[in-house]
């Protein structure tokens, strides 16, 4: 009796939920007992129409209508056991396979890489470094004590010490010398190898000491100045006037200052730019320097440059180093909204080590959060076992695959010797790149390190339908695609295309529908160019005279003068009758012929009534229109067979106008 009132009280506690849940994700539509959800059709209806998914009334009556009738031929499709088929299961499993490969990558790391880009690439970063040298694979003691000794400089700048006299004595940047470790502003995305410096710069405190940041050249520590929106890319061109090299100073400033009002009073700058740049590269196209972002150009170039406020407009004269420039703005090209800059990004951020040291964080997030229990001294019985001949291509995995296991994920995902050495067998060029000079033991650590880190991916592949809602609805679409087209195909499509006497008599019924309208029987000549002076007395002949006759006179040589072919031909359709009478006898102008080398003119040998077509004439257009009314036969014997019912209210509550 308490076993029942146990199992009462559970059903009590889930009604509530249960509850919630149908109002949250009520059911729209049911085929016979299988119900649709809103959040289905909803999902379906946004995707197939895109920025048209406008939700109206009318485009939600026409969609719902073609989505139950996709339901009904799946059903049926299920009911025929269509779905337990070896080959559409294994081309379903295929499909999945290839899916979440890259699925599980792009929505724990592209995406997230990607937004992390875009917000850092909106603004740019004043920063100060300072670099303590070490290599990416020096060993451990090494990079310990470059650690420790950025450690120990960071104290001092802590305790006040100016931070561009100890960059100057301390920082492995030559550049400190001179800069004091003063970067300057920079903008995402930071070199490859930066990323962790990179984060630092976006996410520190302003005028911080913060760090250390490893680098694939160190260690550093930073200091950040500045944030300010990013002032992006620049298209300018600009008038160069060059001092230096005993040039008289004011000379050049009197010339660059003439210039400037030669500009204001009107003059083309492009023009001015051709004939008075004294830049090389850029004045012969009036000065196009083309697009430029931040650090590219001296400090006082680019203040001026990005002063500017409005395309066309151009600076006042702006000194560098080695010169005088007016400065003119052709475009300013802004950080464009997510979706736009989101491809641009995408390469960037998959060649940078960024998306690497990524996929190695979550594989070990999947590490963790399933458990994962390993047995080294498994491994290590295995890799005793192994002879040279591993790192060859003579390996070969033992004939019975061994059950010991090597790890597990989760509750009930195993890896067992077997697997591995089946994986390892598959990884010959890994095995054999590592050559006889590595160690056995080791290659077989490197090699399960691989071998784990592809099966905690598979593990993780396994729950994206219960994680990710849409790659569950994307395996929904794939497999009922696979079951309705097989289920069309033997049911509409094969039955249309051999089916001769139920097509026969589809076409009775519907006799009349495809017909020819007044068609010209026509000889079609094509006439070598080398007989081009001929023309017109082959015109002659072939007026007065049937194919065969113009065959015999012209084809007398071993190269043929004169080829020919017969097309029944609808007025309508050939453009050659544009331009001549329509009539037996009728001959068309002489014209190049567009497949050869020769001249083509066509003659009317009879014209042909307007006429209804045979089936054979008609064929492909019966066979197509036989197998719509199959289908829509069909349809209407499965509506009869399941029912669809609606409940009107949800459908109501998706219209929005």
């Amino acid at each position: 009796m308490a076993k029942y009132q146990f199992m009462l009280l559970a059903v009590l506690i889930a009604l509530p939920c249960l509850s919630k849940a149908q109002q949250d994700d009520p059911v729209l539509f049911t085929v016979g007992a299988t119900p649709v959800h809103k959040s289905e059709f909803v999902y379906i209806y946004s995707k197939t129409n895109g920025k048209d998914a406008n939700f109206s009334r009318k485009s939600l009556e026409e969609y719902l209508e073609l989505y139950t009738k996709f339901k009904l031929k799946v059903q049926k499709a299920k009911e025929m056991q269509l779905d337990t088929i070896p080959y559409l299961r294994n081309e379903l499993a295929g499909y999945r396979r290839q899916l979440a490969d890259s699925y599980l990558v792009d929505k724990e790391v592209t995406e997230r890489l990607l937004r992390e880009a875009y917000e850092h690439v909106q603004q740019d970063v004043n920063i100060s470094h300072i670099l303590f040298a070490v290599a990416a694979d020096a060993p451990a003691g090494d990079t310990l004590a470059a650690y420790e000794k950025a450690l120990a400089v960071k104290q001092r700048l802590e305790k006040g010490a100016d931070f561009a006299a100890v960059a100057r004595e301390n920082s492995s940047d030559k550049t400190a010398e001179t800069n004091g470790g003063r970067i300057g502003w920079v903008t995402a995305l930071f070199p490859n190898g930066f990323y962790e410096l990179e984060k630092a710069a976006y996410q520190a405190p302003l005028n911080k000491h913060s760090g250390p940041y490893r680098t694939s050249v160190g260690y550093h520590l930073l200091v950040v100045h500045e944030r300010r929106p990013a002032r992006s890319e620049l298209e300018a061109a600009h008038i160069l006037l060059r001092t230096g090299d005993g040039k008289n100073a004011t000379a050049v400033k009197t010339r660059i200052d003439s210039i400037y009002k030669a500009l204001q009073a009107g003059a083309d700058f492009e023009s001015l730019a051709k004939a008075l740049s004294e830049d090389g590269n850029t004045a012969e196209k009036g000065g196009y320097i083309g697009f430029f972002g931040i650090n590219r150009f001296a400090p006082p170039f680019e203040e001026a440059a990005f002063a500017l406020k409005k395309d066309g407009d151009y600076t006042q004269p702006a000194q560098t180093n080695v010169g005088w420039h007016i400065i003119r703005r052709i475009s300013h090209r802004a950080i464009q909204p997510y979706n736009i800059e989101k491809s641009r990004l995408d390469g960037q951020v998959k060649r940078d080590l960024r998306f690497e040291q990524a996929k190695q964080a979550m594989v070990r997030r999947i590490k963790n959060d399933a458990g994962l229990q390993e047995y080294p001294e498994v491994l290590r019985a295995f890799a005793e076992t192994l002879s040279d001949t591993f790192l060859t291509f003579r390996w070969k995995a033992p004939e019975q695959p061994s059950p010991q296991v090597l790890f597990r994920l989760g509750k009930d995902f195993v890896a067992t010797v077997g697997d591995f050495t089946e994986y390892l067998e598959r990884a010959s060029r890994e095995r054999i790149r590592m050559g006889r000079e590595t160690d056995i033991f080791e290659a077989a650590q490197t090699l399960y390190a691989a071998f784990l880190d592809e099966n905690c991916m598979k593990f993780e592949e396994k729950k994206l339908e219960e994680k990710y809602p849409d790659f569950r609805a994307l395996m929904r679409e794939y497999e009922e695609g696979i079951l309705l087209f097989e289920a069309t195909k033997m049911l509409v499509w094969d039955k249309a295309a051999q089916d001769s006497l139920g097509l026969a008599a589809f076409y009775d019924k519907i006799y009349g529908k495809y017909r020819w309208e007044e068609r010209a029987v026509t000889s079609i000549y094509r006439v070598v160019d080398s007989k081009k002076d001929q023309m017109e007395e082959i015109r002659r002949f072939a007026a007065a005279n049937d194919p065969e006759a113009m065959l015999a006179k012209y084809n007398t040589e071993e190269v043929p003068v004169v080829r020919y072919e017969s097309k029944k031909l609808e007025r309508s359709l050939y453009p050659d009758f544009k331009g001549m009478e329509w009539k037996a006898g009728a001959l068309s102008q002489t014209e190049p012929d567009p497949r050869g080398r020769s001249l083509r003119f066509v003659k009317i040998e009879e014209i042909l009534p307007a006429a209804f077509k045979t089936l054979d004439e008609a064929r492909g257009y019966a066979v197509a229109d036989y197998q719509d009314y199959l289908e829509s036969q069909w349809v209407e014997e499965l509506r009869r067979e399941y029912g669809v019912k609606v409940n009107q209210n949800v459908f109501d509550s998706l219209v929005k106008k």
